[in-house]
């Protein structure tokens, strides 16, 4: 596990950055957090260590965004407002992933139908507006060098 201290948007998207330089094809990233805590804002920063040049814009309402510009290909999923499993399923972001890296937002919910390997941010903002991100990687991601990212 690590913490990152984010004091400013800057910092976050610089981790993202930081964190897109270790990323493979297949690489699956849940994301966690209260509304407004920079979840959107971090997959901005990891399109740009990514070399995708299309702004980051949230997929809340039409649930998947997808970034071929890049060195890898970005599949950004918001699965907030699915009602059940069935229903993240039916996306297949998996399949469409499969060359590049899916990043899901609010993916705590849909915990139970992910890969045995992900790495899992969750974002805490105190009263200061200072992000923390806690970074938990499981299967593979746990041999992998994150240090990178403090």
């Amino acid at each position: 596990m690590i913490e990152l201290r984010c004091p400013t948007e800057a910092d976050t998207r610089v981790s993202a950055r930081k964190l897109a330089a270790t990323l493979r094809p297949g690489d699956v990233i849940v994301l966690s957090g209260s509304l407004g805590a920079g979840k959107t804002l971090f997959v901005s920063g990891l399109a740009t260590g990514l070399g995708i040049e299309e702004t980051v814009v949230s997929p809340s309402f039409v649930l998947v965004r997808q970034y071929e510009s890049g060195f890898l290909p970005l599949v950004h999923v918001d699965v907030y407002r699915l009602g059940s499993l069935n229903e993240f399923d039916d996306l297949d972001v998996f399949e469409l992933a499969s060359e590049g890296v899916l990043v899901i937002e609010w993916g705590d919910a849909i915990e139970s139908t992910l890969p045995d390997e992900y790495l899992k941010i969750e974002f805490a903002v105190d009263d200061d507006e200072v992000r923390t991100l806690t970074v938990v990687g499981t299967g593979s991601w746990e041999d992998r060098d994150l240090e990178g990212l403090l």
